[in-house]
């Protein structure tokens, strides 16, 4: 077995929080399924299995689960040089329940190994020479330590020429909306690819209408905005042009994860050359296939699938 190459750049560097999932197999059903999540790993996986070259920055335990994670990375062709073994907090947690509202997020992830990540867990010469760097609105809300990183993170980006990356995703649990809309408008500062979900988007900006959401992400600064709609497919603008691209039907399981395997098969492809466009078009119907079943990880697709869904 080949060992992975660890590099001292990589295409797309993301920060943030990994999390052990267990999702529930069936609405009521004590049994779970054990699996992979937290939005910037799950981003990560998504964009290297689309031929990105994938660093990730974080922190997990000295425990079982922590070794479970940098096993998956390690099989998902994810760098992992820059994940930090925390001795003395544990890695964090969360369970995904069903019913006829859809999915449920219950976590354990106070204390945990990712919340402790800080400004020392960055290594400038990684920032500088990727070429995207990536973090959310989640890793800013874990603890001020963290949110220090993970505005750090894309301050030494900004400040090198790098491209950055951003998904507000909001959890209220975590802190409260003004805390919320002070750190994602200093975050979205000059952001490259801005990638909220219309309910976030709507809870942060205070209005319902798709234009208003659109001007709203601009005015913070973003450059790209790739709106988020769930089964209705996503809205692109790059601040003077706006096009639709319609959900797809399938067989949806689980959409835990979904917007993260947008965003993080969008990156890969803007990487591999193509334009915002057509990348959020592979990146969307990416999506469409990651609900079609149990969890956030294990359903990523892979590039043929999606070639498939395309062809219709």
């Amino acid at each position: 077995m080949s060992l992975p190459v660890h590099r001292m750049s990589q295409d797309l560097l993301a920060i943030g929080e990994p999390l052990v999932e267990f999702n529930q197999v069936r609405p009521g059903a004590v049994d779970w399924r054990q699996g992979f999540g937290g939005d910037t790993s799950n981003l990560a996986v998504a964009a290297a299995r689309f031929g990105a070259r994938v660093g990730y920055v974080s922190r997990v335990g000295d425990d079982l689960f922590g070794r479970m994670l940098r096993d998956l990375w390690m099989a998902e062709g994810v760098e992992c040089a820059d994940v930090r073994v925390d001795p003395d907090a544990p890695t964090g947690l969360y369970f995904v329940t069903h019913g006829p509202d859809g999915h449920a997020f219950t976590y354990r992830r106070a204390g945990s190994a990712a919340s402790r990540l800080g400004v020392s867990d960055l290594v400038p010469d990684r920032l500088r020479s990727a070429r995207v760097v990536h973090t959310s609105a989640i890793t800013l809300a874990i603890s001020p330590t963290a949110r220090e990183a993970g505005l750090a993170a894309l301050d030494m980006a900004r400040r090198s020429g790098v491209a950055t990356s951003f998904d507000p995703n909001l959890r209220l649990r975590l802190w409260s909306l003004d805390a919320a809309r002070e750190a994602i408008r200093e975050a979205a500062r000059g952001v490259a690819y801005f990638f909220p979900s219309l309910d976030d988007a709507r809870v942060l900006a205070g209005t319902e209408r798709i234009d208003g959401l659109i001007d709203w992400a601009h005015g913070l600064g973003a450059g790209w905005v790739f709106l988020k709609r769930g089964a209705g497919g996503v809205v692109v603008s790059d601040g003077r042009e706006r096009r639709e691209w319609a959900g797809h039907a399938v067989a949806a399981v689980d959409a835990t994860g979904a917007g993260d395997c947008f965003a993080g098969v969008t990156l890969a492809r803007i990487l591999a050359g193509d334009d915002p466009w057509e990348a959020a078009r592979v990146g969307n119907a990416a999506a469409a296939l990651s609900t079609t079943g149990l969890g956030a990880v294990d359903p990523l697709p892979r590039p043929g699938d999606v070639e498939a869904l395309l062809r219709g």
